[in-house]
């Protein structure tokens, strides 16, 4: 299993609308995301901007290519980019893992 996480940044000026759009994520966004592989997925918005994704899958790099596949993601992406100036799946750079406690 590999542990992915990664940052963005959402101008704090949109932060409620990310928020609304997060509080009811499409059920077919949840199923596509589950099918292509991606689990225990969590998004944390600091004050500022800041936004911290976490996720666990098998391979992430197959992932991300089968979200790419979707329609749905397709819809979700361009509504996003409202908020981002820019898709965010596209600027999702996964950090470095340095340390674990297994």
């Amino acid at each position: 299993m590999q542990r992915v996480c990664f940052v963005l940044h959402v101008p704090p000026e949109h932060h409620d609308r990310y928020r609304e759009a997060h509080a009811d994520v499409w059920p077919e966004m949840r199923a596509a995301l589950s099918e292509a592989g991606w689990r225990n997925y969590s998004l944390f918005l600091r004050p500022d901007g800041l936004l911290v994704g976490y996720l666990e899958t098998d391979d992430f790099a197959a992932a991300q290519r089968a979200m790419a596949a979707t329609a749905v993601n397709d819809r979700w992406q361009a509504q996003m980019a409202q908020l981002f100036g820019e898709r965010p799946d596209e600027g999702m750079v996964p950090l470095e893992e340095v340390f674990h406690l297994a």
